[in-house]
């Protein structure tokens, strides 16, 4: 699966201030090493500017999603991750391997922190989903997401990003990425108050644009 991207860049210097203004530069941290960023066409929530909308909390109570503590690493995370991404995308796109190696090696990993979800609110609870994500004082990247398909409600995946930002905002982080929109089924990403796209240059807030961005997309697709 091919990630849009317009530049590459490997940052050595991790402080948060550092990783923040990469950001905010429309890069993102990728799995293909430590410190590897991609300047892409990148996501954000300004959380100022962020409230829950009807329509959220229809997701979050349609999901009954809840962030729960996520534990340490074990073996089944990492076939559940493989599952979901076998199926949802394609065979060998995640593999249980490159999973423990995200979540687990920092010498290797720009990843520091596992988000699990459950269907009750309950802190024993086993997670039936989680989200890979980078974390600092400023923002929260939520990436690599992935859940149980057999035990997931509907709207599993809307539930958590949708809790995800809302964590975010008790939390008082400024900005929550939630990746880029390079492909027609993106749209999903655009209904979040607050939201900011990046053109490549800067960041646009014209959500209509981007929805055009996405629909040419379609258009090229089908052609």
């Amino acid at each position: 699966m091919d990630y849009l991207h317009w530049n590459q860049k490997t940052i050595t210097d991790f402080s948060d201030d550092n990783v923040a203004a990469m950001y905010s530069n429309g890069y993102v941290f990728t799995r293909l090493g430590k410190g590897i960023m991609q300047q892409t066409r990148s996501v954000r929530i300004d959380l100022l500017r962020f409230e829950v909308t009807s329509e959220n909390r229809r997701i979050m109570k349609k999901s009954g999603v809840f962030i729960v503590p996520s534990g340490h690493y074990n073996w089944e995370i990492g076939k559940m991750a493989k599952d979901f991404y076998d199926t949802k995308f394609e065979t060998g796109i995640m593999s249980a391997n490159k999973i423990k190696e995200v979540i687990t090696d920092t010498a290797k990993s720009n990843f520091n922190y596992l988000i699990g979800f459950c269907t009750d609110n309950l802190a024993a609870s086993v997670p039936i989903g989680y989200a890979i994500c980078y974390k600092n004082s400023e923002l929260l990247h939520y990436s690599y997401p992935f859940y149980n398909l057999n035990k997931a409600p509907k709207d599993m995946g809307l539930g958590m990003m949708t809790n995800a930002i809302g964590f975010a905002k008790q939390n008082g982080i400024r900005y929550v990425y939630l990746g880029s929109i390079q492909r027609p089924n993106d749209t999903y990403k655009l209904q979040f108050e607050g939201l900011e796209w990046f053109d490549g240059t800067k960041w646009q807030t014209d959500i209509e644009q981007a929805k055009q961005v996405l629909s040419t997309l379609q258009t090229l697709r089908t052609l």
